[in-house]
């Protein structure tokens, strides 16, 4: 009976972990992406835009 609780225990958290860590995963990468956009760019009268 304890093996189907944690089964389903298991079943219930685990997909909520995976979105959360895309979540958090999705987030860095963005962070850096946009560092690197506005090193690259700097100077550009676009970057002006963004703001």
């Amino acid at each position: 009976m304890a093996g189907a609780i944690a089964i389903v225990v298991v079943l219930l958290i685990f997909p909520t972990i995976v979105l959360l860590s895309g979540g958090v995963a999705s987030a860095i990468v963005g962070y850096f992406l946009q560092r690197d956009g506005e090193i690259r760019h700097e100077g550009s009268e676009l970057l002006a835009l963004d703001d």
